[in-house]
């Protein structure tokens, strides 16, 4: 096993786990959970991208149960510092990420663990994972892209990997999932139509992306919208709806395969995020930028740096 010098991590966790209202959480240290087993790795973590699913749990909006005073959120990029004696596939040095379902392997699993509510989250300086819940992160993409992969990627690759060229999607709302949608589909050489209810927003994303430029609906000026939808297309209407539903919608994120797979299609394609990602705050600002996504300010992904 390797060496480890380190045996405390600082971490975000509620502070209340129910009550609606404003975020509730507090920056702690404490110690690791430590000896490492022989399976496990320890992660240094440099950058936390965060989800609308994030501040809604810190707000005690969660409609699932959650682990008393957790850690937040569940998407996360670091560096191995340090792993158990049985690890074989990953080594000190190496840049990982946890998936958001740790027990959703194949696809196929009955059960679930989810991070940042059944289980702690990924809101610390510090990590501990078992080898099999980690994938290997592209290492074009610097620490902020990388972050945004395991939640907001996965689920938008789950739900498009079946698309094929010249197919047409509309995509919903201007959050993480859906613009990490229009940027892979746009890869793809999927016709985008882009859907929200703030003209802003759409304004912002027809300046983003010109060539080729980029379809937008306004629901909320047009409530014949659908009908918008099908002249777009020449009647025909779209080949895919990606609507970000929350606990109604079909793709929980996906599996450990799943994110394995998104992350050799990146490696080849070398797609950068730098576009979608709305502002990077100081890990120690974590409750602040919580409450901006809780306002729906954010065009994209609002990711937390640690140095």
């Amino acid at each position: 096993m390797t060496d480890v010098h380190i045996t405390t991590r600082q971490a975000f966790r509620r502070t209340d786990d129910y009550t609606p209202g404003t975020p509730k959480v507090q920056l702690v240290t404490e110690p690791l959970p430590l000896p490492l087993t022989p399976s496990s790795v320890l992660i240094k973590v440099h950058a936390v991208s965060l989800n609308y699913r994030d501040a809604n749990i810190a707000n005690g909006g969660n409609p699932w149960p959650v682990v008393p005073h957790g850690i937040l959120c569940n998407d996360a990029a670091g560096e191995v510092i340090a792993v158990g004696e049985n690890v074989k596939s990953l080594a000190p040095g190496d840049r990982v990420a946890p998936i958001t379902d740790t027990e959703n392997i194949t696809g196929r699993e009955a059960s679930r663990s989810w991070l940042a509510a059944d289980e702690d989250g990924v809101l610390a300086d510090y990590l501990v994972f078992d080898e099999s819940k980690l994938c290997k992160l592209p290492s074009y993409l610097d620490w902020v892209g990388a972050s945004i992969i395991p939640c907001a990627g996965v689920t938008a690759w789950t739900a498009l990997k079946d698309m094929t060229i010249g197919q047409s999607v509309l995509i919903q709302g201007t959050g993480g999932v859906s613009m990490f949608a229009l940027k892979l589909a746009r890869a793809a050489g999927l016709k985008v139509i882009l859907s929200s209810s703030s003209e802003g927003k759409l304004q912002k994303m027809r300046e983003q992306f010109p060539s080729p430029p980029l379809l937008t609906v306004n629901y909320a000026q047009n409530s014949e919208w659908h009908e918008e939808v099908l002249k777009l297309t020449d009647g025909a209407g779209v080949d895919l709806v990606i609507e970000v539903g929350g606990c109604q919608s079909g793709v929980n994120a996906g599996s450990k395969h799943d994110m394995d797979d998104l992350c050799s299609a990146l490696t080849a394609t070398q797609i950068r995020f730098d576009d979608i990602i709305d502002s990077v705050e100081p890990f120690e600002k974590a409750d602040e930028a919580i409450e901006y996504i809780w306002q729906g300010r954010q065009i994209g992904k609002l990711v937390l740096r640690l140095e």
